[in-house]
């Protein structure tokens, strides 16, 4: 019951702060340079390359992150095998083919000094390897690694949230280093995310174990 209830947590908050970040993307519409999170990026704004990849990812990363989220309903999946199947590769093509690129880029300019670059660098190799391994796996029809990897690639799609929740909540500008503070909070919403999808994981495990022995038990008192 409390994991159900955690459930529908987590996807209430993913919706809630995706719409939030939909409203935050739409200030870059106009492409003003000095706007948002631009303003800290001042040293790169001129870079077309650096430009391109920023929106690039901007405006690509909210339907990772709801297409990824349709992923973990049983029931979904169940009674919409088709498109299942078909949100699943626009969330890998998405992240594959879009977004690890993208962010390689971003990353090696990213704020934080050397603590947020190599924060965001291994997040992206990270991203890029859950997702690999979780095709891979449903491509052998091992659905619980498939599962397994799949819960780990999104807990890497949703730091962008929880980046910005511990921010909004600690961040001080008179108390805190910006750059310091930025850096660190890379990796702890990294290690936050992965702690999570690994609780949830072993959960999965432990339920998954109970039905077997009770299927066991069924079948030795038939």
């Amino acid at each position: 019951m409390a994991i159900k209830i955690f459930r529908i947590g987590a996807v209430a908050a993913i919706l809630i702060f995706s719409m939030l970040m939909l409203k935050t993307i739409s200030q870059y519409t106009g492409f003003d340079k000095n706007v948002g999170f631009l303003q800290f990026k001042q040293k790169v704004v001129s870079n077309p390359y650096w430009m391109a990849f920023f929106y690039i990812h901007i405006f690509s990363v909210t339907l990772c992150l709801l297409a990824g989220l349709t992923q973990f309903s049983n029931r979904f999946l169940a009674e919409n095998r088709t498109l299942h199947r078909l949100i699943g590769k626009i969330y890998v093509y998405n992240i594959l083919i879009i977004n690890v690129p993208a962010c390689f880029v971003l990353g090696l300019f990213s704020n934080g000094g050397i603590i947020g670059i190599t924060g965001f660098l291994l997040q992206d190799v990270l991203w890029a390897y859950f997702t690999v391994a979780a095709v891979s796996f449903i491509k052998k029809r091992n659905i619980s690694a498939h599962k397994k990897y799949m819960a780990l690639s999104y807990a890497v799609t949703t730091t962008a949230i929880t980046f910005r929740i511990i921010k909004n909540l600690i961040y001080q500008e008179n108390l805190h280093d910006y750059e310091l503070f930025y850096g660190l909070n890379v990796w702890v919403s990294l290690i936050i995310n992965l702690s999570v999808a690994y609780l949830i994981i072993r959960n999965q495990k432990g339920l998954a174990l109970k039905a077997d022995i009770g299927n066991e038990n069924k079948k030795s008192n038939e």
